[in-house]
């Protein structure tokens, strides 16, 4: 794979992300931001987070796949959750567990977490853009 994952010592241990990642390919994949829409474009968990983050997971998976990519190519996740306050934090991790358990997969890249005021459409809760890296 053209991606390490890397916990520096002197740096925490996340469960959900890792603090470095290490790229040796030389194609990048960069995902557009991935929503909570179905094949159809209908919004799955409306009003519940932990669906939703399932979800964008899901996306990221299947457009990662349409590129001959996987969630272990991936270099970096940004995840952009409206109205976010840490109280979110275990819905939002029961969705990204959720979505490892379905894909079968522990998606733990580096993460960066970004409160917004709102999204695309209101009843979107959470956006997840990816970039990945292939030999």
């Amino acid at each position: 794979m053209a991606i390490t994952l890397v916990n520096p010592t002197g740096l925490p241990e996340i469960d959900a992300y890792r603090q470095v990642s290490v790229a040796s390919g030389s194609r990048l994949v960069f995902l557009a931001g991935q929503v909570a829409w179905d094949a159809g474009g209908v919004t799955v968990g409306e009003g519940d987070l932990a669906a939703q983050v399932e979800q964008c997971y899901v996306n990221v998976a299947t457009a990662l796949a349409g590129v001959g990519a996987s969630l272990g190519d991936v270099a970096k996740l940004t995840v952009y959750v409206v109205d976010w306050t840490p109280d979110k934090m275990p819905r939002l991790m029961d969705g990204i567990a959720r979505a490892g358990k379905r894909l079968g997969v522990t998606p733990v890249p580096p993460a960066t977490l970004i409160g917004v005021a709102a999204l695309d459409v209101p009843e979107h809760l959470v956006e997840v853009e990816a970039t990945a890296v292939l030999d």
